[in-house]
């Protein structure tokens, strides 16, 4: 791991925990939240969306429609939004001490519009925040990790990507010649971290602040 000079966080359950997310669609959709995350979890283990769990509960569910009746009736909410009071415990402290080791740090995720201000209000020690809407592309379309490798602007194998899935994070990021970290965090992480196939990643790892102790500092 001595050629990496940056690190790429993804968003999603590995930075943010989704729990109140989907606590509040379940309530929006009314259906008991151990239900939603129920089935949340089999949309993860099927290889499925999320929506898909959605669609379960109400068929005729359509997000962009259902997002924007829930934004005119309770405009100042959080909705399906994050902030944060969603960041898990151990992001602030590692992120900074990753930087401080004197690595770049940047997020980059499949997010909404929306998502790129949340983190920014956020405060944390990062170089640059980019999300997919920003972008036009989502992971884990190829086109998405050569716009990591642009903007990071360090060649592939001097990046580490960091997410939560094989099949949008370790993947992809790896086929884009960036070396990968698969977290054990959300149902996405667990579950992946236990298939064959989580032996491509360079690292799996329990939680964020294990990175400072597999770099060594660059300053």
């Amino acid at each position: 791991m001595r050629e990496i000079r940056a690190l790429v966080f993804d968003v999603g359950e590995t930075l943010i925990d989704e729990t109140r997310i989907w606590a509040r669609w379940a309530d929006r959709l009314g259906v008991p939240r151990l239900t939603l995350m129920g089935l949340i979890g089999g949309m993860a283990a099927l290889g499925r969306s999320q929506t898909d769990a959605l669609r379960l509960v109400r068929p005729d569910f359509d997000l962009t429609a259902e997002s924007a009746a829930w934004r005119r009736e309770d405009p100042t909410g959080l909705r399906e939004n994050f902030d944060a009071d969603d960041l898990y415990p151990d992001v602030r402290q590692a992120l900074g001490a990753l930087r401080d080791a004197g690595y770049q740090v940047v997020l980059a995720g499949n997010q909404p519009p929306q998502a790129a201000g949340a983190l920014a209000a956020m405060d944390l020690p990062v170089d640059a925040i980019h999300t997919s809407a920003e972008w036009g592309v989502e992971k884990p379309e190829p086109a998405f990790f050569a716009k990591v490798a642009s903007v990071v602007g360090r060649e592939p194998a001097e990046i580490l990507y960091v997410g939560d899935r094989l099949d949008n994070d370790v993947l992809p990021a790896r086929a884009a010649g960036m070396r990968t970290a698969l977290l054990r965090r959300g149902p996405w992480g667990f579950l992946h971290a236990a298939r064959p196939e989580a032996a491509q990643a360079d690292v799996v790892i329990g939680g964020l602040t294990e990175l400072t102790a597999l770099l060594h500092p660059r300053v």
